[in-house]
């Protein structure tokens, strides 16, 4: 009987024994980069890189007897201009190619969990940061020089599974780093660190060190690791140290010198759409945790003394058990919204973004003044200067505050500048703005002259405000002196009416783990678009009510993730004339009127019934009340996750909302307003979210996720219509805060009943037409999950949103079969956070 050849394990492990031995080798790889070895290796091996397969196979000089013969094999000269590329990041993309190679190791401390977002050294917890023997440290410096060799050599294994480890380890100590590479920044231009110049380990003996001459060593001297600003470029770095300056060139004018040349000459690596993914991933992250990171890096810029800038989170982070507070003890504060991070243009950009995580525009506001302060400490800056003026014209929507915060904000005097941030002019300008607003909602014209007017239902229910890009190019072709609704065409900024879309942005690692058996993307995978819109049948589960059709006067609506757009982050200003360049069809909507924005968070989501609801705080805007709750179906162990704008009753009474259960840590509760009260911990009382009083009706409609559960009222409670819920305006800055009503039941989720929102008018019409759009973020915070809407109608107690295992319900609530102990639940707050856009038509 014959005895089996080898098996598949003994052929790898007598390539990979061979490849440590250099033996029966029959090509030597010189390479000359940040290092210059020959490697003696295998053809064979090799081809499974897109690289090599090229070189040896597509008819190069490489490929054939031409090349120098040396100790029987081929010596090939590979020059490797991306200074990304180190030594043992190329080792381990070669000894993968053999099958083997040490596993790498990521400390614990880089990797944020739901139960410690900002990863663990930011929650008091410690972790060995010593790799076990046998693997490879995977620095964050590491991963992104691994992830540039694999795309260099296109292996993919080696790509995607870097790529993977980068989007998992975004974090305080990270966000930078991968931002700047995302930039295109290189990442070794400096002094490499010991680990760069070091052997992978294991694989000290495959390579044949040569001495590289003294002036290659030179030219590749360091001036900083933070790297340079750039006028033309939005990167998140800054000026380089100059106390990293090579000591043989103290001179102040050398210094100048040799910064005006690195300025120009530092090369750019940038990988297309891989680059994107991670800058996205920067962005979302960057997005979610703004403003905790503000409290962070400046505790006390927020005014001590104004109860409604104290904390601008609808929740601070410090309110969840071990995650913040032991930070300042143990860890050095990473440097992001201080000088030495992110630029002012970056910050512009945060600032204005739709998805950042604020209550509402008058706490966008309190974030921004509170970072410009911030970077003021060290001086004013002039190109700064004009950054921080274009941002507070453009980038906060002063017409969606309450005329209180309007009159704070015209006398809120910088105490760098002695100058106030906001220029009067604008002020008014969003005073005449809501001015009009009211007009069209209490005076409106009900005419057959409207230009809405395409029947009974669209008169009643859109306002008129919305116009196509035809519409306003006939306008201002016809009249160029005459403006729309009193706003002058040539400069007012436009708005998109959003259309129907579905689609998560910044989660494109695909699989996670360390092995070399991970499961890999191809390289087109890789490169394709940085995000990518929800199918069909990934949000096909759960009954509809309603089919939501996209008609081709309403496109969807593009977002933009390259560096252009910071990634995600960019509002630009749309005048009509880029509305036409942007819509040549002509059919898309826009209007003069920016969107209402609020932020809304959701704790304890493992205590959610079934069917059962849980608000958010309800906010005002233009004449009608909104909030938002989620909702949870279980079916077979599986968890769906709802989440739905609705139009509150004005006489039904305002439903409690979501809050963090009891830390143990005085919390924080923000107001609507953006006012922050301190709740001790004796006020921390759970309560049960307010259970489905509303049917669902079932449909057979096509479109699975997008639609409305309730559309009958509930109970209509003993409050007078004319009377019900009217609050007073809120207080200024200087007033007493307003008084907290508190649940006084035990019972989980835990809620708190918060004061109605000012409601200087009303609207009276029974229905709406508004567009809107909910984007939510993971628990880490380095994806989102975005959808929006083309306009719906809402009645009153009416909601409209959608339902689908997309927002990764496992990250927020256990969806197996086995229920949490008390215990284990109260220790593991972790909170869902989502951002609104709202706007009528």
């Amino acid at each position: 009987m014959h005895s089996p050849g080898p098996s598949a394990s003994d052929i790898q492990s007598h390539l990979y024994s061979s490849f440590l031995q250099a033996s029966t080798y029959d090509v030597a790889i010189r390479v000359t980069g940040n290092w210059t070895a020959v490697y003696k290796l295998h053809r064979v091996v090799l081809i499974q890189s897109g690289f090599f397969r090229s070189l040896f196979t597509a008819g190069f000089a490489e490929s054939t007897s031409a090349s120098t013969q040396r100790a029987g094999g081929d010596q090939i000269h590979v020059v490797f201009d991306d200074y990304n590329i180190t030594r043992p990041a190329f080792e381990i993309c070669i000894s993968r190619l053999y099958g083997g190679g040490p596993p790498l190791h990521i400390s614990p401390s880089l990797i944020p969990t739901p139960a410690y977002p900002l990863s663990p050294p930011f929650s008091g917890v410690k972790e060995s940061e010593d790799a076990p023997a046998g693997k490879q440290p995977a620095s964050p410096r590491f991963l992104l020089s691994l992830l540039s060799t694999a795309i260099y050599l296109s292996i993919p294994a080696v790509a995607s599974q870097a790529l993977a480890l980068i989007l998992k380890t975004i974090g305080p100590t990270t966000v930078i780093d991968y931002l700047n590479f995302a930039c295109g920044r290189s990442i070794t231009f400096s002094h490499l660190e010991p680990d760069e110049i070091k052997a992978a380990v294991g694989l000290e003996n495959v390579a044949q060190m040569v001495e590289e001459p003294l002036s290659r060593q030179h030219s590749m001297s360091s001036i900083g690791t933070e790297g340079l600003k750039s006028g033309s470029s939005p990167t998140p770095t800054v000026s380089a140290d100059l106390s990293s300056l090579p000591q043989e060139d103290p001179a102040p004018e050398v210094q100048e010198d040799i910064r005006a040349h690195w300025s120009t000459t530092e090369p750019l690596h940038h990988y297309g759409a891989v680059s994107d993914k991670i800058g996205e991933s920067c962005a979302c992250w960057l997005a979610r945790w703004a403003v905790d990171l503000l409290h962070l890096e400046a505790p006390d810029i927020l005014h001590p003394h104004d109860s409604r800038s104290r904390s601008q989170s609808l929740s601070s982070i410090r309110d969840r058990p071990g995650t913040v507070a032991p930070l300042f003890i143990s860890r050095p504060i990473p440097t992001i919204l201080r000088p030495g991070g992110l630029t002012a243009k970056w910050i512009a950009a945060l600032v204005s973004a739709d998805t950042l995580f604020v209550p509402n525009e008058r706490g966008r506001y309190n974030f921004a003044r509170a970072v410009v302060e911030l970077r003021r400490k060290g001086g004013i800056d002039k190109e700064e200067e004009a950054v921080w003026t274009k941002m507070f014209e453009e980038g906060i929507y002063y017409c969606n505050m309450g005329f209180e915060d309007i009159m704070y904000i015209s006398q809120d005097i910088s105490p760098s500048t002695k100058r106030p941030y906001v220029p009067l002019s604008v002020l008014q300008a969003s005073h005449w703005t809501q001015s009009l607003i009211r007009h069209h909602i209490t005076h409106r014209m009900s005419n057959s002259s409207s230009p809405v007017t395409s029947s009974p239902s669209a008169k009643e229910k859109e306002l008129g405000i919305a116009f196509t890009t035809a519409e306003l190019l006939a306008k201002a072709s016809s009249d160029a002196n005459t403006s729309i609704s009193g706003l002058d065409n040539s400069c007012t900024p436009y708005y998109p009416v959003l259309g129907d879309m579905s689609l998560r942005i910044g989660d494109n690692g695909g699989h996670s783990g360390t092995t070399p058996e991970a499961t890999t993307s191809s390289m087109e995978e890789l490169f394709s678009p940085s995000h990518s819109s929800l199918s069909r049948g990934q949000r096909s589960q759960g009954q509809t009510a309603h089919e939501h059709n996209i008609t081709s006067s309403q496109p969807p609506t593009r977002i933009l993730t390259t560096e252009l757009a910071f990634f995600g982050l960019l509002n630009p200003k749309i005048t009509a004339s880029v509305c036409a360049e942007n819509d040549p069809n002509g059919n898309a909507r826009w209007t003069p009127y920016p969107p209402y924005r609020f932020s809304v968070e959701f704790w304890d989501l493992d205590w959610l019934r079934e069917k059962s609801r849980l608000h958010s705080q309800t906010i005002w805007y233009a004449g009608s009340l909104f909030n938002v709750y989620v909702q949870v179906v279980r079916k077979k162990g599986q968890a769906q996750l709802g989440i739905y704008l609705h139009r509150q009753s004005h006489v039904d009474p305002i439903p409690a909302s979501s809050t963090p259960s009891n830390s143990g840590i005085q919390a924080t509760t923000s107001m609507a307003s953006g006012t922050s009260i301190p709740l001790e911990r004796s006020l921390h009382i759970r309560q049960p979210s307010l259970p489905s009083l509303l049917s669902q009706a079932a449909s057979t409609s096509g479109n699975p996720n997008h639609y409305s559960p309730s559309i009958h009222p509930p109970p209509r409670s003993a409050t007078p219509a004319g009377t019900a819920n009217i609050h007073p305006s809120p207080p200024s800055p200087s007033s007493s805060p307003p008084s907290v009503s508190i649940l006084t039941s035990t019972g989980i989720p835990a809620t708190i009943t918060l004061p109605t929102p000012s409601q200087p008018y009303r609207d009276p019409r029974s229905s709406i037409s508004a567009y809107f759009a909910i984007t939510c973020a993971s628990a880490t915070g380095s994806s989102q999950t975005r959808f929006s809407s083309s306009p719906d109608v809402f009645s009153v107690s009416q909601s409209w949103g959608w339902k689908s295992s997309s927002l990764r319900t496992e990250e927020f609530m256990e969806i197996g079969t086995q229920t949490l102990s008390s215990a284990v639940s109260r220790s593991r707050e972790i909170s869902l956070r989502a951002t609104v856009l709202l706007g009528l038509v």
